[in-house]
């Protein structure tokens, strides 16, 4: 018995195959940080473009095509926001225009959700409760 239905799953996998630029941009930035974030995850009925498993993070990017779909996003957003997650929303042209300051804005945001440090500490101080995915180097 399958906990996705199978449908979602292959909606995801070509959503991870298609992903857009913006969603391209952040993730090369992102994938090397811990806790893992994760692409196209299915919630529900949903499927997040970016997610943080262990802070309940969503992360989403909306593009020219989200202009006339507030409702939608509304009741995509209250239905995560029930479901224990906390929904970040960026615009393509955000992430294109200010890459650097979106990167900051979802590690800081992780940061808190996982607990977080003192509102004053600077941001380096809350990446660093983040740790990059380096390996050891084979000696």
């Amino acid at each position: 018995m399958r906990r996705i239905p199978e449908h979602m799953t292959r909606n995801a996998r070509a959503l991870r195959n298609g992903q857009t630029d913006a969603e391209r941009m952040v993730w090369h930035r992102i994938a090397r940080y811990r806790p893992r974030f994760t692409r196209q995850l299915v919630v529900g009925p949903y499927i997040v473009d970016l997610a943080c498993r262990t802070a309940r993070l969503a992360i989403e990017f909306d593009g020219s095509q989200h202009g006339d779909a507030a409702a939608y996003d509304a009741s995509r957003t209250e239905f995560l926001e029930q479901e224990g997650w906390t929904v970040l929303r960026f615009w393509n042209s955000e992430v294109f225009e200010n890459l650097d300051g979106v990167v900051e804005a979802i590690l800081k945001k992780t940061a808190e959700c996982l607990g977080g440090t003192h509102p004053s500490t600077r941001v380096t101080c809350l990446l660093s409760t983040l740790p990059l995915r380096e390996g050891r180097r084979k000696e």
